[in-house]
């Protein structure tokens, strides 16, 4: 029988941890002899590692990890990822909105050939900002992913953790899981599955955090930005040529150039606006290259449930430093 893991990214959850472990539990007792859950506390400011700790001593299945400092749900999902000793690997949220009894029909799925299955809600249940928002984000992974499944994204996702042999050497400090996963296979898939109300607390994705992580994923994982602004540059080209051609015809047919400051102002401020749309997009493409080359990790271990110690840096490309072997470090079996 397949061993699973579930990997869970924790930030002020502590009203939910006991009854979304308990259900887990309940859920993968009924199906699978080997699994693991394993826990992520982005260094929230409540009692979630306290929980977590407290979970893992009652049931060694309950593993936990403590980052550093706040690295965001997309780089503790890494963490987690990597941790992971399933050959079947998913990912859920902390909130309860993802019901455990519904993991079966991602692995369902995920037995008919496939690599990667998303669980699509049946309703969306977000207010207006944010479905606009997710929208955004979509758009974006289409575009990044190349698949049409990405309109499908969710955080409740099953997949074969050979997938991460891809990114096992990602060091980058701007993380997609879901463009990550794209890089080791092209087949996913999506099942529509319940998502519950949150039972309690707010969503820590705004609107303007939805759309920084779409510009980062745009900037980060593809290079269309950078043919947008190419496209812009030759389109005001030939609207330039354009002007040209309408001022010496002008000048020749009527003998007169074009009258007015306004003409001259408008023009120049159209041309200039180009031109800062294409800088500012080279910026960001600059900016991440420069974040890339001073080799910042996408999260850095503090400690975990089984030896309690302090992990002064974890090594996030999943590998020794100087191997040459791919196989993903597990944060558990390393001492200090």
């Amino acid at each position: 029988m397949t061993s699973m893991t579930v990997v869970i990214p924790v930030y002020h959850a502590e009203d939910s941890l006991q009854e979304l472990s308990r259900r887990l539990k309940v859920v993968l007792k009924s199906r699978y002899n080997d699994f693991e859950i394993v826990m992520v506390e982005d260094c929230g400011s409540d009692c979630s590692w306290d929980i977590i700790t407290k979970l893992s001593k009652q049931d060694r299945r309950i593993k936990g990890i403590r980052l550093s400092k706040n690295f965001g749900q997309h780089s503790a999902l890494l963490c987690g990822i990597r941790a992971a000793r399933g050959e079947v690997i998913v990912t859920m949220d902390d909130d309860l909105q993802h019901p455990p009894e519904e993991i079966p029909k991602l692995i369902q799925k995920l037995d008919e050939g496939y690599d990667v299955v998303y669980g699509a809600p049946q309703a969306d249940q977000q207010d207006l900002w944010r479905r606009i928002g997710s929208r955004v984000i979509r758009l974006v992974l289409r575009i990044a992913m190349r698949a049409e499944t990405a309109s499908d994204v969710s955080a409740f996702r099953a997949f074969r953790a050979r997938v991460r042999n891809s990114f096992a050497d990602f060091q980058g400090p701007f993380v997609s899981i879901d463009v990550l996963l794209s890089w080791g296979t092209s087949r996913f898939a999506a099942v529509t599955i319940r998502h519950d109300p949150r039972r309690s607390g707010e969503s820590n994705y705004s609107f303007r955090k939805l759309v920084s992580h779409a510009l980062n994923m745009m900037t980060g994982f593809s290079t269309l930005p950078l043919r947008l602004a190419s496209m812009v540059g030759f389109a005001f080209t030939v609207f330039g040529l354009a002007v040209l051609i309408f001022v010496l015809g002008r000048y020749f047919i009527q003998g007169s150039s074009v009258p007015g400051f306004p003409f001259l102002a408008s023009v120049i401020a159209v041309f200039s606006g180009a031109q800062l749309f294409a800088l500012g997009i080279i910026g960001e493409y600059l900016a991440r290259m420069h974040f890339r080359s001073m080799e910042r990790p996408p999260y850095v271990i503090h400690s975990t449930t089984e030896s309690e110690t302090f992990i002064a840096r974890h090594d996030h490309s999943g590998e020794q430093r100087g191997s040459t072997s791919t196989e993903i470090e597990n944060p558990f079996d390393r001492t200090t």
